[in-house]
């Protein structure tokens, strides 16, 4: 069950980082201030989703690994706190601010200073959580074919 609210809570964080990303770079390319408040807006309400969803991930994770630390969970683990940080110190930050300066119409060089440094650090975010996805679809085959053989996943020995 853990499994798969862990897989859930992942795509669905994945998925809202892509759209915010994807959804951004066709409004700046359209060059439409009307438009480009109307995303900003719509991201502005749908972190609070992300976050929860990226807390989701963190607590399900977490319980899965247990005091497990090498390998692909330490990988996993590695890259997390970098996810966070970065979506705590630069992306929540940016698209409250982006979203202020859309509103009143200021969208200017600040704007596309900081749109650029939230661009690059979503695109961070994003490759950190497709290694994790990566790996964990790695973790999860591994534990498939060893339930397979009739080993346990964490041990190798006979289940």
């Amino acid at each position: 069950m853990i499994q798969r609210a862990h897989k859930h809570f992942s795509l669905l964080a994945m998925s809202l980082i892509v759209g915010f990303f994807c959804s951004t770079l066709v409004v700046e390319l359209m060059g439409d201030p009307g438009l480009i408040y109307q995303v900003k807006n719509a991201i502005f309400y749908a972190i609070w989703l992300l976050v929860v969803a990226m807390a989701a991930t963190g607590i399900t994770g977490v319980r899965m690994a247990g005091k497990r630390r090498g390998g692909l969970i330490g990988n996993k683990k590695k890259r997390m706190p970098l996810v966070a940080l970065n979506g705590l110190l630069i992306l929540i930050p940016s698209a409250i601010y982006l979203r202020s300066l859309a509103a009143a119409g200021d969208i200017g060089t600040v704007f596309y200073l900081i749109q650029t440094l939230e661009l690059l650090a979503g695109a961070v975010n994003i490759s950190l959580m497709a290694l994790n996805i990566r790996d964990g679809l790695k973790i999860a085959a591994a534990s498939q074919q060893a339930v397979a053989a009739g080993t346990s996943s964490h041990t190798g020995q006979p289940g």
